[in-house]
């Protein structure tokens, strides 16, 4: 018995052939020129069986499958199965695409099978044939199909069409569900169908706890079936007496719903799932018109597009998130069952089709996540550089290729710097007191003219004052100076370098803020209000720039051992964060570019503030006692002996809160 296969190099195609090879015989294969590498590689997982497969050199937009006359010669009457496999399955490929594989292909598929007299034609259709068809398809039924106009439905339905009415030998179709992975191995060769929902499940695991609630919608329902149970069945109904002109769904005979599958997903993912699924029938009660001009309103639409392009996500999967076709499959189930052949339950093997997912099939895999690929030939600026954070960010970043900036008032250590960072890279220095706004407009002129802009800015400069309000009645200015540095001096210079980024549309600004900002830290009432208005600045400015190219991060910085705090002694006695720590967080900024990096005890801290405001305030009141003021900040010439240590309870305080500026 021999076979003749298009698709084979295919995904359901291999694993096909893979089974048909067991019976024995000869397995012809159309293989187009783009597909002779893939075909040779396939070799080794067919084993010493390969040799059984002949590669029949041929392409679906021709005639005859672009067949030579000296192959349909010598294969005539010699084919008793043909299945024809080959057709695009991707939502994200074009009308005109789809029309010439799906149904100009097996078109020239039935010429080719009636010429070379095939002994029974199988087609691979699919369960879009249908269409969107509201309430059970039968097996046989087909032209009650509705909802065609998706560019994928209509062209299966066309093909099968052309199968049903102008196959001139005998003749089978399948449908199965939505193909997903082998259930046993995970593999699967693409993204295509709930794989597009796994990054948005990725991202939420990387945002959220897993044990974190959601609200989600329960959607249509959606059928899938994995790989190997396609081919085992379409190998076994193919080879049964008695069933031609009938059509088999391969489907999943347990109705499952869009969101019961997505929570499967997010449970194999560690992701939070949805506990409340909205039922879509609540939806219907809104009226059509209302829905309607909602689909047009460009704002909407773009808040949708600019989602689903994070999520890497074509706009067509939201279409059928709510697809209410079920599909009944009894004649098959009875057939297939007399084999023990049964569709293996989702919950066995979703955690094998997301760890396939993860490991090979992640769009991620392929972004270069380190600080080079990040940085590398590019212009990188950053300020307050010639010690601390600065410095030691500027050193990854030097080290990584970048053409590194380094701004800072003290030209004696910015001098320093440049010397330790010279040998390892490229690296300018410019001394500059950028809260002197001009001074400021005139750095950044001189950088725009040598460099024609900056690629990733990181405003790190800073002034911190700790300082209780009781011993600030009279300094005003302490306000005032940190405001000037932390905010305008920040804000003037990133404005003066956003037209270069936005007329190149691509940038990155890191704003380096404070933990204080979440955690609300007495005696920093000065410190802490200039970096949360930097950090409203910088939301107001992501929101606008959105859609132009350039974004925004902003760093919740613990408290960093730098010349910064050493005023305060107390902190020679606290556990604090090293300036190499802080630069793995401004190199996950540039890296990742997320919207904010903070500690999990800041985002605890910001997460108790907004549950439980009066709590967090009587803990941070606590703490205000519990930290005196320093000398410094009292106008003392020095620290007093029994301010230079913290007390028990306060090294206790600090070490469980470690990062927290008291």
């Amino acid at each position: 018995m021999s076979y003749f296969v298009t698709g084979a190099t295919g995904f359901i195609g291999h694993h096909l052939v893979a089974r048909l090879l067991e019976r024995g015989g000869m397995v012809y294969v159309l293989v187009r020129p783009q597909s002779k590498a893939k075909f040779e590689a396939l070799k080794s997982v067919w084993g010493r069986r390969a040799r059984r497969v002949i590669p029949i050199a041929g392409d679906l937009a021709e005639p005859n499958l672009g067949v030579s006359a000296a192959d349909r010669k010598r294969l005539k009457g010699k084919i008793s199965h043909m299945f024809h496999l080959a057709a695009v399955y991707d939502l994200k490929a074009g009308a005109e695409e789809q029309d010439e594989a799906n149904v100009l292909g097996t078109d020239h598929a039935l010429q080719f099978a009636a010429n070379v007299k095939a002994g029974c034609f199988h087609l691979a259709s699919s369960i879009a044939a249908a269409g969107q068809y509201r309430g059970t398809f039968r097996e046989d039924m087909f032209e009650e199909a509705t909802g065609l106009d998706h560019p994928y439905f209509r062209t299966k339905h066309e093909s099968e069409a052309l199968v049903r009415k102008r196959c001139k030998v005998p003749w089978r179709v399948y449908r199965p569900g939505i193909v997903v992975g082998h259930s046993e191995t995970g593999e699967i060769d693409k993204v295509d169908g709930p794989y597009y929902f796994f990054k948005m499940i990725q991202k939420l695991r990387q945002t959220l706890p897993a044990w974190f609630p959601l609200i989600g919608f329960e959607g249509g329902y959606i059928n899938m079936v994995p790989v190997n149970f396609v081919a085992d069945a379409m190998d076994h109904l193919a080879h049964l007496d008695g069933h031609d002109g009938e059509c088999f769904h391969l489907t999943d005979p347990r109705q499952r719903r869009v969101g019961e599958v997505l929570n499967l997903f997010a449970k194999s993912g560690h992701a939070p799932t949805m506990a409340f699924r909205l039922d879509p029938k609540l939806f219907e009660f809104i009226p059509g018109g209302v829905t309607k001009s909602m689909t047009h309103y460009k704002p909407l639409q773009q808040m949708i597009d600019t989602i689903l392009r994070d999520l890497q996500m074509p706009k067509d999967v939201l279409r059928f998130s709510n697809w209410q076709t079920r599909f009944d499959s009894t004649q098959t189930q009875r057939l297939l069952d007399e084999a023990g052949i049964r569709v293996p339950q989702l919950e066995d093997y979703a955690w094998r089709l997301w760890d396939y997912w993860e490991r090979h099939l992640d769009p991620d895999l392929s972004l270069d996540r380190s600080l080079a690929g990040a940085v590398r030939g590019k212009v990188v600026m950053i300020t307050g550089g010639s010690s601390g954070i600065g410095l030691a960010a500027a050193e990854r970043c030097v080290v990584a290729g970048a053409r590194v900036i380094i701004v800072a008032r003290d030209p004696e250590k910015l001098e320093l710097a440049r010397a330790q960072l010279a040998d390892l890279g490229e690296v300018h220095v410019y001394a500059c007191d950028i809260a002197d706004l001009g001074a400021c407009d005139e750095f950044a002129s001189k950088v725009l003219d040598k460099f024609g802009g900056v690629d990733v800015l990181v405003n790190n400069a800073g002034r911190s004052i700790r300082r209780s309000i009781d011993l600030s009645y009279d300094r005003f200015h302490d306000f005032e100076r940190t405001m000037q540095l932390n905010y305008f001096a920040a804000i003037r210079l990133t404005m003066n370098l956003l037209p270069s980024m936005l007329a190149r549309g691509s940038g990155h600004v890191v704003n380096i803020s404070s933990i204080g900002v979440l955690s609300n830290a007495p005696r920093f009432a000065g410190y802490v209000s200039s970096k949360a208005a930097l950090e409203a600045w910088t939301r107001c400015a992501a929101a606008e720039l959105a859609d132009r190219g350039v974004t925004f991060t902003i760093i919740n910085m613990p408290l960093v051992r730098t010349p910064m705090i050493a005023p305060t002694k107390i902190y020679d006695q606290m556990p604090v964060a090293t300036p190499d720590e802080a630069a793995d967080m401004v190199a996950e900024a540039i890296i990742d570019r997320p919207k904010r990096i903070a500690t999990r005890l800041g985002l605890f801290s910001e997460m108790l503030h907004l549950a439980a405001p009066r709590v967090s305030e009587v803990m941070m009141n606590t703490a205000y006692k519990m930290f005196p003021d320093s000398a410094a900040a009292k106008g003392e010439a020095k620290d007093k002996p029994k301010d230079s240590k913290p007390t028990p309870e306060a090294a206790i305080f600090a070490s469980l809160l470690r990062g927290v500026h008291w």
